[in-house]
């Protein structure tokens, strides 16, 4: 059977509640992480989800964070608990297990500037994600890690990787711990498919015409184990979402798996 996971960036689900529901009726994944849901867990909307069919997992912070798990099969909770590198209280890290496929999704801190605090946070949050997978899985596992890394990886990542290098987000040192995260066992599943640049998942509103003249990111990414890498068919980046009226700044990063 075919299995179709997302991640999108929903950057509010009370104000995207609708578009949401849209799209998953349209697109019917059997696995979706969102990340800024910012809810807490007692307004998150389980009804409306469960009238369309899909079971939910979430965990919410007021007004920021927040992160949850959507899909019609059934939802095991596994150990979300990142450790000492968490803020108390946090909403940025949920993990399950969907069809015998274990579903880690994280919305990693954006880090504010090189020179800030709040980067060094950022720097520890994600290392402590190569603890966090050793102490719960194995590289021999087909474990699937989605969501809003707030890292563009590679100059392909990023529409003017020159200019943009060393600013937050497309940093160095954000690639050294990335980097060091996913040689734990992890391949990239959208490059597998598509290795040719121009492909983003983030427009920021702040430029003109963003979108139009794809002046983009791609931090929200799709990574797989060997285990289940190997059975990925395609992954692609869905970006209409991002055209409608008052959208995310974000759209959907989208994988098909033969399981």
């Amino acid at each position: 059977m075919t299995f179709k996971a997302a991640s999108f960036n929903i950057n509010s689900i009370r104000a995207r509640k609708e578009l949401l529901i849209n799209w998953l009726l349209q697109s019917k994944p059997d696995l979706l992480c969102l990340q800024e849901t910012k809810v807490m867990d007692k307004d998150f909307p389980v009804q409306d989800f469960r009238d369309i069919g899909y079971n939910t997992l979430f965990k919410g912070q007021k007004s920021y964070n927040g992160v949850a798990i959507l899909s019609p099969h059934d939802l095991t909770r596994v150990d979300s608990d990142l450790g000492e590198a968490a803020e108390p209280g946090e909403a940025r890290l949920l993990a399950a297990q969907v069809k015998g496929i274990y579903v880690v999704n994280t919305y990693i801190p954006q880090g504010q500037d090189p020179k800030s605090p709040k980067f060094i946070h950022k720097l520890n949050w994600i290392r402590a994600m190569r603890d966090y997978f050793t102490r719960n899985f194995t590289p021999e596992q087909p474990v699937l890690w989605l969501g809003d890394f707030n890292v563009a990886p590679e100059p392909i990542d990023i529409h003017d990787p020159k200019r943009l290098l060393g600013h937050v987000g497309f940093h160095p040192e954000e690639h050294k711990v990335l980097a060091h995260v996913k040689e734990w066992g992890f391949q990239d599943i959208f490059r597998k498919h598509k290795p040719e640049g121009g492909h983003y998942t983030f427009w920021d509103y702040r430029v003109p015409r963003g979108v139009e003249r794809n002046l983009g990111w791609r931090v929200d990414h799709i990574w797989g184990t060997r285990a289940i890498a190997d059975r990925s068919m395609d992954s692609w980046v869905d970006i209409e979402p991002r055209k409608l009226e008052k959208p995310s700044d974000h759209t959907f990063i989208m994988a098909e798996f033969n399981i």
